[in-house]
């Protein structure tokens, strides 16, 4: 990989992690976390930006580009994406950090938040749903189910042979299909893309999130596979309790504005940035503004914090 980059590796949670990190060693870390079908250099933008006061890091998940990939579904968990993030900032040696993630990085971190809060300074969320909302609208509202039926396609044996045809032709839809199209990438980028989605085992493991979650909607037969509509989830220990901020591109295709509703009924400290006309990619489709929210979010929090007679955060 070249650019003002450095990349390393970090042994965690009995992995081998990849992650590019940018910016001053001893600086506050800022760690930014990707989805599907991403790796490391969707943060690009924010690697260079926040590197100027931050030790800026964005890793590959388990199962992407570089990252080790573990073979069963079972390894793609929750709980193991979780400890992932955990390990992995007290491994570059902070006690905690600014967490911005994205799609399936943001599940992570939503998770992370809730169970680790003391690894979490502050939450940055950019089109990823809460479970609790998200488990509610896969149960029961029409549209988030309709548009959430891909994930039972990711979810099939086939889905390998689908996606990587013609070149990855399916997973260039991706982009399509959810926003900034795939043409809208520079054509370096899409090289870049299409070298992390052909390294041995990437696709699997990118897919096994997909498997094994049981956050899905029900099909248009559902019979004994209903997906989310049997889950029955405790709200209590998902609720997140550092500061927050979401910031949601409206038109995504694929994650509704709906799940932002009942948020702040688990979120306590929350900020909602709604952006008309951007969509899942807003990452790419609008990095300046992504940059200046999350950089007013922590400036006004780090604020807000010195001033706090108990010289806490809120």
């Amino acid at each position: 990989m070249t650019g003002p980059f450095e990349h390393h590796h970090a042994e965690v949670n009995g992995l081998r992690l990849h992650f590019a990190a940018a910016g001053p060693g001893t600086a506050p870390l800022i760690l930014f976390v990707h989805g599907f079908p991403e790796f490391w250099y969707a943060w690009r933008d924010q690697l260079a930006e926040f590197s100027r006061d931050h030790r800026a890091v964005a890793p590959d998940l388990r199962g992407y580009n570089l990252s080790d990939k573990p073979p069963e579904v079972k390894d793609y968990r929750a709980k193991h994406l979780v400890e992932d993030l955990r390990q992995l900032i007290l491994a570059l040696g902070r006690d905690k950090a600014v967490v911005v993630a994205h799609d399936w990085g943001g599940a992570a971190a939503w998770s992370l938040a809730a169970q680790h809060p003391e690894v979490v300074e502050r939450l940055v969320i950019i089109n990823a749903p809460h479970a609790v909302p998200f488990a509610r609208a896969l149960a029961s509202e029409p549209d988030q189910q309709a548009a959430s039926q891909y994930m039972r396609m990711l979810r099939s044996p086939q889905s390998e042979i689908l996606l990587a045809a013609e070149g990855y032709a399916g997973l260039k839809a991706v982009f399509d299909q959810f926003g900034q199209g795939w043409e809208g990438l520079a054509e370096g980028d899409r090289a870049r893309y299409l070298e992390a989605w052909s390294r041995p085992g990437a696709l699997t493991g990118a897919l096994n999130y997909y498997r094994a979650s049981p956050l899905y909607p029900p099909g248009p037969n559902p019979g004994n596979d209903r997906g989310a509509a049997d889950l029955c989830i405790d709200p209590a220990p998902f609720v997140v309790r550092v500061p927050t901020l979401v910031i949601w591109g409206e038109a995504d295709a694929a994650l509704l504005p709906c799940l932002l509703e009942g948020l702040e009924d688990v979120v306590t400290d929350l900020r909602i940035e709604r952006v008309p006309g951007a969509g899942h990619w807003i990452v790419h489709e609008r990095p300046e503004l992504v940059n200046r929210l999350i950089r007013e979010f922590i400036d006004d929090h780090g604020a807000r914090g010195a001033r706090s007679p108990a010289g806490g955060s809120g």
